[in-house]
């Protein structure tokens, strides 16, 4: 599936937690991160191409794939965007990676995003992909997105209610999830599904848990004082969704974006739903190779 590249485990600066994932090619560093439920596996239509051009550095996020899945702590902290960034950081800074560019999806988007605004000195590009900066979602939602998004205030609910409700049915709900429902769900081979499927264990689910805890909670709180600071994201940056998704369909990321973001160099709709990555790769990679090679 990611024909050439190398697969890698390695320490970050919290020690309970080690990052997996893949790396290949040459030239400029590129970082790709997945979102929710998912792993690196997202990027193994586009991956292999944009490392025709660039050093590809694929990873799974702390709770996700098969990176280390720690307890939560009982402030969540050591789920926040922050730490996650940090870990992604320790990994380019293990391949010598001082500065790179990154791109991100769903729950590596928002990392990304708050990665570009604690580490502008590293972040040289930013390409976000169907997401709506954290603070502005939280802060305008509606019924017909909290209906479709429920996941993000159920799996925020206390240890251990959503994990215990889940418990013996990850294959379930993992199915569920990404083939029907919400909004610009499916697209997935067999394959890519079953590789999910897999890496939905009772620890996967904690993890998750803990990430949508945080995001509720300490996450929110950063976005929202960087937000009331006037504090935006400096580097480039490319905001791209799927036209089927939640993201154009209940919000309008040309008008929510630019809050966030001073350099937004391009937004750009796709022919896809929530998954551009897998439901659109050549419209994906297209863009992506287009905006880092810039």
């Amino acid at each position: 599936m990611f024909e050439g590249f190398k697969t890698f485990d390695i320490q970050t600066s919290d020690s309970q937690v080690r990052i997996h994932g893949v790396v290949g090619g040459s030239g400029p560093p590129v970082l790709l991160i997945h979102g929710n439920p998912l792993t690196h596996v997202h990027w193994h239509l586009v991956a292999p191409r944009l490392a025709k051009h660039f050093t590809v550095v694929a990873t799974d996020l702390r709770g996700y794939g098969d990176s280390s899945k720690p307890r939560g702590l009982p402030d969540h902290s050591n789920y926040t965007f922050r730490r996650m960034a940090q870990d992604q950081v320790d990994v380019m800074a293990h391949f010598g990676f001082d500065k790179f560019c990154v791109a991100g999806h769903d729950r590596g988007a928002r990392t990304a995003y708050r990665m570009a605004l604690d580490h502008p000195g590293r972040v040289l590009k930013f390409a976000s992909i169907d997401i709506i900066p954290t603070h502005f979602v939280l802060t305008h939602i509606n019924r017909e997105w909290a209906l479709n998004s429920y996941h993000w205030f159920f799996m925020a609910q206390p240890y251990d209610i959503p994990e215990k409700l889940l418990e013996g049915k990850e294959q379930y709900y993992i199915e569920k999830k990404l083939t029907k429902m919400g909004i610009g769900k499916g697209g997935f081979t067999p394959e890519t599904l079953a590789e999910y499927a897999r890496c939905c264990t009772p620890e996967n689910l904690h993890g998750v848990c803990e990430d949508y805890r945080a995001a509720a909670t300490l996450d929110f709180e950063m976005d929202k004082a960087d937000f009331e600071a006037g504090r935006k994201i400096q580097c480039p940056t490319l905001v791209t969704w799927g036209e089927k998704s939640h993201t154009e369909k209940m919000f309008n990321p040309r008008e929510a974006w630019p809050l966030y973001a001073a350099n937004i160099v391009k937004f750009c709709p796709l022919p896809c739903g929530h998954y551009p990555a897998e439901q659109a790769p050549d419209d994906t990679y297209r863009e992506l190779y287009d905006f880092f090679r810039a």
